[in-house]
């Protein structure tokens, strides 16, 4: 196993048009891959945001047929790159959508495959109101897999919130968490940071969390602020709040075995009586 990978985190704001946004993430895909990155991520919703329900219904393509996802593949096998799709809408026979998280290999071959579990469906007190399960089927399993630099375990944005999934990852052995995500800016400005760097101190592991920043097409913004966390909770590499661009780390595997050497919480579970 590798100990040190260079990774970049693309901070995009998506707009509405899939085919413009597949040239925008393939330019910064090259400049990654140029600037030495060897595993490359994007945020949630990479292939569209700013669409209403009914239209992001209408417009997201099946898996086989989705543009994003095939130039993704091509682009990994050229470059010789991993590459995190962080997310794309994917239409299911039923209708509905999957926010789907997808890894491609150096190889271009799609090597995993993770759903989104938790939706999220809230008011918030700006007046905002968000209800992904009208157009997401939610997933039903955790994904794990295997990287040059150790297990890796998948996640998407709501995602966040719910700490038994993520200490599940690590307990499988993950030794990094990835994140992508499109956050609110209230939600971004109280939460985002916090709670990246309690995943990763919880788990003692590299949290990444490449993000959607700014104003969409529908009015809509997100918080930014693409981070890259170590084991101990440190901040790497932060990306600003207000545009696009590439936020690159190095990581060093070797600093997992020593924040889970100092602190083996992985291994202190008990079992007790729940409330």
């Amino acid at each position: 196993m590798e100990q040190k990978v260079k990774v970049a985190l693309l901070q995009l704001t998506s707009g509405p048009d899939i085919t413009e946004n597949v040239g925008t993430v393939e330019a910064m895909v090259r400049d990654a891959a140029g600037q030495g990155a060897r595993f490359i991520l994007t945020p949630e919703n990479t292939c569209h945001m700013g669409l209403s329900a009914e239209e992001k219904l209408s417009l997201s393509p099946a898996a086989d047929q989705h543009p994003m996802i095939a130039r993704m593949g091509v682009l990994a096998k050229e470059l010789k790159v991993w590459i995190l799709l962080g997310s794309v809408a994917v239409k299911l026979p039923d209708g509905k959508l999957h926010n789907r998280s997808i890894m491609f290999d150096a190889n271009g071959n799609i090597v995993a495959n993770y759903n989104k579990i938790h939706l999220f469906d809230v008011d918030l007190p700006t007046g905002e109101t968000h209800r992904e399960s009208d157009t997401i089927q939610p997933g039903e399993a955790a994904s794990l897999l295997d990287l040059p630099w150790g297990k890796l375990g998948m996640a998407i944005c709501y995602d966040l919130r719910f700490a038994y999934l993520f200490r599940a990852l690590a307990q499988a052995g993950a030794r990094i968490l990835t994140i992508p995500a499109a956050f609110t800016v209230p939600t971004g400005q109280a939460h985002w940071h916090v709670l990246l760097r309690a995943r990763a101190i919880e788990t003692g592991s590299f949290v990444l969390a490449p993000a959607q920043v700014g104003t969409h097409h529908n009015g809509r913004k997100t918080y930014g602020h693409s981070l890259v966390i170590d084991p101990w909770g440190v901040i790497l590499a932060e990306g600003d709040g207000e545009k696009p661009g590439i936020i690159m780390a190095e990581l060093d595997l070797a600093a997992v075995d020593k924040a889970r050497n100092a602190i083996p919480a992985l291994k202190h579970d008990r079992a007790y009586a729940k409330p």
